[in-house]
Order: C-alpha cells, then sequence, then structure tokens
C-alpha cells in the first residue's frame, strides 16, 4: 500500500454552496488561506457557476482575487460550460472541474439535460484547457443511487467517467451524491471503473447521509485508490436529495488515514481548527467527530 493519499479539499465550494445563509467574501478567503496553510495540496476554491443558479458563490472573482496562493497548491474551480471557463480564465484559475452525473434523471432534474448533452458542453472547455494548459477534473455524482430514478446501472457509471477521462480530464472523481453506498458496493463500483480508467485516474467522494462515508473511503483506498474528496467541518449536501448530509469531514479523514499509517501532510490541529472556526461562522457545531474531540481534549 502506497503511504500518501492526496485529500482534495472541497468545502469552500461544495460545502458551502448549498448555504442559506450568505458567507462573507473575506470569510471564504481567510477559509481557503487557512485551509491550503494546514497542508492541504487541492483546494477547490469556488465556482463560476451562473450566480442565478449558486448565489452564494457569486463573489467568485473576488475570492479567487483575495486567496493567497501557495507553492504547491492548486486552487480548481468548478465551471460548468464554456462561459463559467472563459470568466474563470479571466480570474486566474489555472485548473478547473465539469460536472456530470451517472443517472439520466437527476441529470435532467438539475440541469435539463441529458447525460450525453451535459458532456457535449464540456468539448469546447476541454479544448480550450488543452491550449492554455490548464488541467481538468471531472466529477461523476449518483454513482452508487439517484433521489430520482434509485438505482444507477454499474455500466453507466463506468461509462461516464471513461468518457470523461478520454476526454482529457486528468482525474475523475465519484460521487455518491446522497450518500447511500455500503463498503461494498463502494469497493465495486470503483473497481468497475478501474478497468476501463486507470486508477492513478480516478478520486472517491463520499456523503455521510447514513454514515457509511469513512468506511467506504478505507474499503476504496484499500482497492487502490489514493485519492479522496472531503469537506473541513462535513460541510455540504446534495440540495436535490431529501435528508442528504454534509460531505465526509476532512478532519475525520485525515485522523482515519493517519491511523492506517497513510500520510496526507497535513496538520490534523489547524485543520481541526479551521473547522471550527468555520462551524462558528455558519452558526453551528462542527461536523467532524475528530474536530469536536480536539476541542474537548
Amino acid at each position: 500500500m502506497a503511504d500518501f493519499v492526496r485529500i482534495v479539499e472541497v468545502g469552500p465550494r461544495d460545502g458551502l454552496q448549498n448555504e442559506k445563509a450568505m458567507v462573507a467574501t473575506a470569510d471564504k478567503i481567510e477559509l481557503v488561506d487557512r485551509l491550503s496553510a494546514s497542508g492541504l495540496r487541492t483546494v477547490e476554491a469556488t465556482s463560476f457557476v451562473s450566480p442565478k443558479w449558486v448565489p452564494q458563490l457569486a463573489d467568485a472573482a473576488e475570492v479567487m482575487a483575495g486567496i493567497s496562493r501557495r507553492p504547491g497548491v492548486a486552487y480548481p474551480v468548478l465551471v460548468p460550460n464554456e462561459q463559467g471557463y472563459a470568466r474563470a480564465r479571466t480570474a486566474g484559475a489555472d485548473e478547473v472541474a465539469v460536472f456530470t452525473a451517472a443517472s439520466e434523471a437527476f441529470t435532467r432534474q438539475n440541469i435539463n439535460a441529458s447525460i450525453e448533452e451535459s458532456i457535449e458542453r464540456f468539448a469546447p472547455v476541454l479544448a480550450r484547457a488543452r491550449a492554455d494548459g490548464v488541467r481538468v477534473r471531472g466529477y461523476v455524482s449518483t454513482v452508487l443511487g439517484c433521489p430520482y430514478q434509485g438505482q444507477v446501472p454499474l455500466a453507466d457509471v463506468v461509462r461516464v467517467a471513461r468518457r470523461l477521462h478520454a476526454m482529457g480530464c486528468y482525474e475523475v472523481s465519484l460521487g455518491d451524491t446522497i450518500g447511500v453506498g455500503t463498503p461494498r458496493k463502494a469497493r465495486e463500483m470503483l473497481l468497475a471503473v478501474a478497468a476501463e480508467v486507470p486508477m492513478a485516474a480516478l478520486a472517491v467522494h463520499f456523503h455521510d447521509t447514513y454514515g457509511q462515508a469513512l468506511a467506504n473511503v478505507a474499503a476504496c483506498i484499500e482497492a487502490g485508490v489514493r485519492v479522496a474528496d472531503s469537506a473541513v467541518a462535513g460541510t455540504g449536501g446534495c440540495p436535490y436529495a431529501r435528508g442528504a448530509s454534509g460531505n465526509v469531514a476532512s478532519e475525520d479523514l485525515a485522523y482515519m488515514l493517519q491511523g492506517m499509517g497513510i500520510d496526507t501532510g497535513i496538520d490534523l490541529e489547524a485543520l481541526a481548527a479551521t473547522g471550527r472556526w468555520l462551524a462558528q461562522r455558519l452558526g453551528r457545531a462542527t461536523g467532524s467527530k475528530v474536530g469536536q474531540a480536539l476541542a474537548a481534549a
């Protein structure tokens, strides 16, 4: 087993995008800076989706202008299409991410398009990114279940992940959007995709609705994946899935991996302190068990 796992911090984007109360731009900037200072190598900073659809992240350009970029840290941003890509590049983004789903029903409900239509929108983004020397990450959501159609055929997950990788995504993150997965199913899904896409180009992204996220990550780590997404303080959730809770907490994930003898490069105390700071800003307790335990120690 390799001794390093890269944690992709998605809190500033996936964690905050569904918050109803507006988070101050200065707090978003401080959040990104705190996270990058904790040793994380990838911090997804914001999203250039239309402010009409995600008003919480309407200040994306201001956030990108305000953060202090550390050497060796990547700051990807989510873009939905070529227009979003252009805005992101103007704001100084040098890595982007695109997002689709393995469920036709979810894609229709979410963006009023088929999976194929959503992927076609990425073609000009990938073309421009190649010309600009910009790396592109791909997200595939609903890999273990959909709030609208229920079960998602594994063949659909494999097909969409393979397509994104073939288009030029250097990494494809496999997301259990509604948090219904269990370790065996998560492992089987990962291995099925890895038969078509190199394991080194895959990441996993689990939500904790049924308390299975850490176990799912552990099963996938044992199966060979070396990249996992998480959100500080366990923020996030899916607005289209009733009861879907936040992402697996970055602090809890880092603690588990360290306990498995795996290096993450993260200062756990600093990360947990950031989680508690963010929770205070959001007016609630941190969603991280590790963060709570360290605060009480």
